[in-house]
């Protein structure tokens, strides 16, 4: 059996901001109701297939919930939403329109999937990866991703040097071994950096998983340590498709992006680009153009060496 249970201090958590969105939004309309799914659809699937999407799943309410938070201001941030959501949080949020349908279709399809994996008598997913799963994957635990950095236009390139340490269910961690003294990278399988060294530019809620083209994205640049500097950006997939990077064959998303870069009261233009694969969110190259320092940057994969 699949179970995502919450731990006692989170559910007790949620439950109070549950309370406290009900009590404040007494005049909005009612907490969304799950557009049922037929379990039958998923029972063909194999238990690693059903944990799979169990996960996408969870990580698009999430996308969503985020989305709906920077809208109406309801600190989803506290509930610390990923694998393993609290629904009855988030769907107390009351979205409309098209959030409120697609977290009533996602939690249609969550409860589906949870019944098909009671009928199959699929264990819990542990944090592991299939072997299927890794052998989908472009990288390798113990291989090294060798970027080119470059801080402002023609200014002078230094080696960015990221290890695979491991590869999880729900992250990939890394670890910064250039710049020295750097410390972990951590990622979620959409390619959101979730955990960063000091002083290091990253993005904790910008990438879905199954980037499309056309898509239209919203998130933010921080940078690791500062809580003064960041940049909020809008972003569009502009491309899809298979490409050979340093070597290796990837299959990407580019993503335009343009915003404004913050520090304190100042503020300047942000425009460039993000790609990255769409199998497992690594990073393969990152433009950034502004007049803000730190948010100047261009980052490109060079090489992957193996162990």
């Amino acid at each position: 059996m699949i179970t995502n249970a919450p731990s006692r201090t989170a559910r007790a958590a949620c439950l109070a901001l549950v309370g406290a969105l009900l009590a404040g939004c007494a005049t909005r309309s009612a907490d969304v109701k799950p557009l049922p799914a037929d379990p039958a659809d998923f029972i063909a699937w194999d238990c690693d297939h059903i944990a799979d999407q169990l996960d996408k799943v969870q990580q698009r309410a999430a996308d969503v919930a985020y989305t709906v938070d920077e809208r109406v201001g309801n600190n989803i941030i506290a509930l610390g939403v990923g694998i393993g959501i609290f629904w009855p949080a988030i769907l107390a949020m009351r979205p409309d329109g098209l959030d409120a349908a697609e977290l009533a279709r996602l939690k249609g399809r969550y409860d589906a999937l949870r019944v098909a994996a009671q009928q199959k008598n699929c264990p819990p997913p542990g944090r592991d990866l299939s072997p299927a799963r890794l052998a989908k994957l472009p990288v390798s635990v113990g291989e090294r991703l060798v970027y080119e950095d470059r801080s402002g236009k023609g200014g002078p390139g230094s080696e960015w040097i990221l290890r695979v340490a491991a590869l999880h269910r729900d992250v990939f961690e890394f670890r910064l071994e250039l710049p020295q003294g750097g410390g972990v990278w951590r990622q979620d399988l959409a390619g959101n950096v979730t955990r960063a060294p000091p002083g290091a530019l990253f993005w904790p809620r910008l990438l879905h998983r199954d980037l499309e083209l056309g898509q239209i994205l919203a998130g933010h640049f921080d940078i690791a340590g500062d809580p003064y500097t960041h940049a909020r950006v809008r972003g569009q997939v502009v491309a899809v498709g298979p490409q050979t990077v340093a070597g290796q064959r990837f299959d990407v998303a580019v993503i335009e992006l343009f915003g404004d870069a913050e520090r304190g009261n100042t503020s300047t233009r942000l425009d460039g680009s993000i790609v990255v694969d769409r199998a497992s969110g690594v990073l393969l190259r990152l433009d950034l153009n502004s007049g803000m320092p730190g948010f100047d940057l261009q980052r490109r994969l060079v090489r992957v060496e193996r162990p």
